[in-house]
């Protein structure tokens, strides 16, 4: 009895966050606030995790809410698009597929896993890199199914040998700051370039000019007055009104409902995917696509996890994002997806991440609110079209992704050392791409070829060149047998 009854008087006593949690009127600035918010967090792995107990959720949170389910609709819809392309489907396939999507990343894994059961794991997003790589994953012969499978299992298998989160702690300074700069600047060229190819297709070539050049100054002075976090709503509304106020046509299509939520129906042989279930064969030839993706998955995280690093304050060390906690959930998002019928590769979520971090905001808030409007975009459907207005998609990307990005990068490269990792990163990324830059740098790096000698000294000869060394080679490997390499055939 004694012992039910001691029980009883712990549980209803106050947390540590809400003993050691104070108003916002008991500071002088909201920032101070939120950095003290973030130094009380004591949010726990694999446990329950309750708003009001354990974290709260703040207007801040609405704002990577938004820009995660605006960069969420735009990714998937690329994705499933792209794989459309390729299997002959329609665009209503696309449409109910998206959202699909929405539905079972709200509902199944934002909310019960970043907001409620393990809070140190980031959304798990869609991996945009491997978009490119679907015309050659259908040539090989590949099945989305088998692919997405393969994506889990490998993934699975890194998060359980932690070997996502001893690659970023073998990553220096150096080399981080150089794959940031270089993500950031080919990212912001890329979108600038789609954005005035699609003003020339519709027609108003000045309004590439005039959204952006109004969203360089919007964007200037948000930072100005350190309100950077507000980026995304608010320039890609700027940029939707201007566009349609000079005269860029656009109407809501996508009505109201709901997508078919049988997995038979997705994997049948004359509905849906139209592809029935993949064969061994089919299995075996998405294998070295399946080692790319996951292989791409860790400077992916590390990017995400620097942006916490960065604008966190020091002891914030108990709410940063954990890369093999966010690994795992990923890699189970994608089997789960997939199986249900899903088009999405998951990936660690940048558009959520970057906003939240810059917001100075820990991930579960707003990851409660991004569940929820996912959910409401898939049902009501009108606000898919709206996210996936050109001028407002480019403009969410550019300010909420990119443009961070590349000043996080800069951010890191503090002296001579760090300054020569990051250009010799810049130019193995612009060799191949950024898996192969990452990989290579990192073991020239560990090595002490370049960057810091004396940090290259104190590593063992397990982390200077066992581990970098297995990981280069494996990306290489991954890299040639799917045709990636300059100059040299597919080897499958």
């Amino acid at each position: 009895m004694q012992d039910v009854k001691e029980k009883e008087q712990g549980q209803s006593q106050p947390s540590s966050y809400q003993s050691k949690h104070k108003p916002a009127k008991d500071f002088n600035q909201r920032s101070e606030y939120l950095e003290h918010e973030l130094s009380i967090m004591d949010l726990k792995r694999w446990r329950l995790n309750l708003p009001g107990r354990d974290y709260r959720v703040e207007i801040e949170d609405w704002v990577p809410a938004l820009a995660a389910t605006i960069g969420k609709i735009v990714m998937v819809t690329a994705m499933v698009a792209a794989f459309a392309a390729e299997y002959g489907l329609s665009q209503s396939f696309i449409v109910e597929n998206v959202r699909f999507e929405l539905l079972i990343a709200g509902i199944l894994f934002v909310v019960l896993f970043s907001a409620l059961i393990n809070p140190l794991t980031n959304l798990a997003g869609t991996h945009g890199p491997m978009i490119p790589l679907i015309p050659l994953i259908a040539m090989a012969g590949g099945h989305p199914l088998a692919l997405g499978i393969m994506v889990g299992v490998f993934g699975l298998i890194l998060s359980a040998t932690k070997g996502g989160s001893k690659l970023v702690t073998l990553t220096g300074e150096g080399v981080r700051g150089g794959l940031l700069i270089y993500l950031g600047a080919m990212g912001l060229v890329g979108q600038i370039s789609k954005m005035e190819s699609w003003a020339g297709d519709v027609g108003h070539s000045e309004v590439f000019f005039v959204v952006l050049l109004a969203t360089v100054v919007l964007y200037a002075y948000l930072a100005k007055i350190k309100m950077r976090w507000v980026a995304i709503p608010v320039c890609s509304a700027l940029a939707g009104v201007i566009a349609y106020v000079m005269g860029v046509p656009f109407e809501f299509v996508t009505e109201p409902g709901l997508p078919n939520m049988n997995p038979a129906y997705w994997w049948g042989e004359d509905t849906g995917w139209q592809m029935g279930l993949p064969s061994l064969q089919q299995y075996i030839s998405v294998i070295p696509f399946a080692l790319l993706a996951v292989a791409m998955w860790s400077p992916d995280f590390l990017g995400h996890r620097v942006f916490q690093e960065l604008n966190y304050p020091k002891k914030a060390n108990k709410v940063l994002m954990n890369v093999d906690d966010t690994m795992a959930v990923c890699s189970v998002r994608q089997i789960v997806g997939v199986g249900l019928g899903g088009g999405n590769l998951a990936s660690s979520w940048g558009t959520y991440m970057i906003p939240a971090a810059i917001a100075k905001r820990p991930i579960p808030g707003g990851a409660l609110l991004t569940g929820l409007v996912c959910v409401a975009a898939a049902l009501i459907g009108y606000p898919m079209d709206l996210a996936m207005w050109e001028p407002v998609l480019r403009v969410a990307l550019i300010v909420g992704v990119f443009l961070p990005l590349l000043e996080a990068g800069m951010q890191m490269v503090r002296d001579t050392n760090h300054s020569q990792s990051a250009g010799i990163c810049m130019f193995s990324c612009a060799l191949v791409n950024p898996v192969f830059g990452w990989a290579l740098t990192m073991l020239l790096d560990n090595l002490g070829l370049i960057g810091d000698k004396e940090r290259a000294q104190s590593l063992s000869r397990m982390d200077k060149l066992v581990i970098p060394g297995i990981t280069f080679l494996l990306c290489g490997i991954a890299l040639a047998l799917v045709g990636q390499l300059p100059g040299i055939p597919a080897l499958i």
